[in-house]
């Protein structure tokens, strides 16, 4: 069976997310890390950005697999209707943060008078805007984020969110143009605290001018060269356009959008090696059975259950066997409530992480149609200073511009750690389960029992290499502390929602996790293959049987040394389950309950849908 891994291994977001400085010292002052370019397989697939529905595989599609973006009709009008009404609020002297205001502690100062259509004041704000983006590439610290895909998320999402902002339509139809043209710039890895990723899409507005590097199509040269060989025209910045593409966590969310792709993997397989490991324990099927599911009605854990089930339909653990014990150890019994309780804490974050990349994180919060009416705070004093009447420049539209706090990530960064801990329990059980398989009581059957010629060659690395994954994901289990460190001098700037950080970490243990389930997979299908040599009637189930056949063509069962694989087999496996999705085996999968945190409805007149 040929592979082919989706991504290569996450070195750089490694070295990031262990947290110590001296892990960065070599990394940060190296040549640029190895780049790993996307593989372009759906360039011919369009998805339409409307602000409101972008989905996590939509995200891959475009950040993985080289899709195509474009902007609803919709969406765009809404781009023009904001810009719009923030330059008439420029024309009408209503205060704007960014625009005529400041930002930080210089947000009181005015840092712009008069008419936006008025030659000086245009000349004004184009000045200010490209010297903003020029210096784009100077922000930030290394590591280079080394991976296509994550650069690509983290523009799909910026593209999707700033609809909802202030953006000139040379700055929109740009953003879009890179992710299609396939120009993809240099960005730092660092420089975000978590309430917005400043620094890194700054690197984005430098390749948009034409300034520092960029790779086209997987090639690294200077970002001048990269537009010009896409066929582009360096951008002509306008209005607010630096902070509208940089204020938000775009990187951040990108990151949470992967996570939730790659633990999905991992779940999956979670379950499928659980399958493997009680065909190989010859395990006794009754935690799983549906009276027993009754017993606890729980929408996740009885779906976990039900599923794994239906990976062993077929399987010899229904016929009856007088040497199979009655109740197996607790970490076989109880996996499929890890799993169901992981999977519950999955689809909360997946909930989050939708809800956050398809709704606003920009301060300020643009609200064209809004109207004093509309609620009873808007007609006081204090709002109605912020309330733009519009004019015939900007079509008559009226609304509100007023700063906020929406860059909070915090409905995702708690689902980010909440999702840690139920992995990490989760991993406690396949850390046992793998250890259990040492302990005859359990097995019964004792690979000496199998005569010589017939018995396979044990899996290498055993409990040490186990324990040693398993600690890497104690540690990171571990939350980062809560703390808030002001930025600048009169704190305006006094949260950190660390969520770069804690998204990073996350990742790695997912990671982790897949290095110690393709250890699960090695036992389990070392033990299937006992059995089986034991009675070459039994079988297993489809999906089990599927993946124990899939396993021996990498992994032969019996040969020669010099006919078994030179690489570590833990290796070989974990390539194995990265690059193969549990549905080659599995392709009826039970459909999942709905997801626990559900994406309100908002009021259209206040989100300018």
């Amino acid at each position: 069976m040929q592979m082919n891994s989706r991504r290569a291994p996450r070195g750089a977001l490694i070295a990031l997310s262990l947290g110590g400085a001296a892990c960065f010292a070599f990394q940060a002052h190296a040549a640029a890390p190895t780049y790993n370019p996307i593989n372009p397989s759906m360039g011919d697939t369009t998805i339409t950005l409307t602000g409101h529905d972008l989905t996590i595989e939509q995200v891959m599609q475009v950040a993985r697999h080289g899709a195509k973006v474009t902007l609803s009709t919709d969406a765009k009008q809404r781009e023009t209707d904001n810009l719009g009404l923030l330059l008439e609020a420029q024309r009408e002297g209503v205060p704007v943060y960014l625009l005529n205001r400041g930002g930080g502690n210089g947000r009181e100062n005015t840092i712009l008078e008069g008419d936006p259509d008025l030659p000086d004041t245009k000349i004004k704000l184009e000045t200010r805007e490209l010297a903003s983006f020029q210096r784009g590439p100077t922000q930030g610290d290394g590591p280079e984020v080394a991976d296509e895909e994550v650069v690509r998320a983290m523009m799909v999402i910026r593209a999707n969110i700033m609809t909802y902002e202030t953006p000139s339509p040379q700055l929109a139809q740009m953003l879009l143009d890179l992710l299609n043209k396939r120009v993809t710039p240099v960005v730092q890895s660092r420089g975000t605290v978590g309430e917005a990723d400043l620094a890194i899409l700054a690197n984005v507005g430098g390749t948009m001018v034409g300034k520092g590097e960029a790779y086209y199509r997987g090639v690294r040269m200077p970002a001048a060269q990269a537009l010009q060989q896409a066929g582009l025209e360096p951008l002509k910045p306008f209005g607010v356009d630096g902070s509208t593409l940089s204020n938000s966590n775009a990187y951040t969310i990108s990151q949470a959008a992967l996570l939730v792709a790659e633990a999905r993997q991992a779940l999956d397989w979670a379950d499928l090696t659980y399958a493997m490991d009680l065909n190989g324990m010859n395990s006794s099927i009754t935690p799983l059975s549906r009276p027993t599911q009754m017993k606890r009605p729980s929408k996740w854990l009885n779906w976990d259950a039900q599923r794994v089930l239906d990976m062993l339909k077929g399987s010899y653990l229904f016929d009856r066997d007088a040497k199979r014990i009655i109740a197996d150890p607790d970490s076989l019994r109880a996996s499929s409530i890890r799993q169901g309780s992981a999977w519950q804490s999955w689809a909360a974050l997946r909930d989050a992480v939708l809800f956050q990349m398809n709704s606003s994180d920009h301060n300020p919060a643009v609200n064209v149609g809004l109207s004093p009416t509309d609620s009873w705070e808007l007609s006081t004093p204090q709002m109605m200073q912020y309330y733009v009447k519009g004019s015939a420049k900007n079509g008559h539209k009226h609304g509100y511009i007023i700063a906020n706090a929406n860059w909070d990530p915090y409905p995702m960064t708690n689902e980010i750690e909440a999702f840690d801990i139920a992995l990490a329990n989760l991993t406690v059980v396949v850390t046992h389960r793998i250890y259990r398989f040492n302990n005859p009581f359990f097995t019964v059957l004792k690979a000496a029992d199998i005569p010589e010629a017939q018995r396979g060659t044990a899996p290498q690395g055993g409990g040490s290499l186990t324990t040693a994954l398993s600690q890497e994901i104690q540690v990171l289990a571990n939350p980062v502390p809560a703390e808030g460190i002001s930025t600048d001098n009169q704190a305006n700037g006094d949260l950190e929602s660390e969520a770069g950080v804690k998204v990073m970490r996350a990742r790695q243990m997912v990671d982790i996790t897949m290095h110690l389930l393709g250890q699960d997979l090695l036992t389990g299908a070392y033990w299937m293959s006992l059995r089986k040599a034991q009675d070459s009637t039994r079988s297993f189930g489809a999906a089990p049987d599927g993946a124990l056949a899939a396993l021996r063509q990498i992994i032969p069962w019996q040969g020669t040394a010099d006919s078994r694989p030179a690489r570590p087999s833990a290796t070989i496996a974990y390539e194995f389950i990265e690059a193969t999705p549990v549905t080659t085996f599995f392709p009826a999968a039970t459909s999942q309950p709905a997801g626990d945190i559900q994406i309100p409805v908002a009021d259209a007149k206040f989100t300018n849908k």
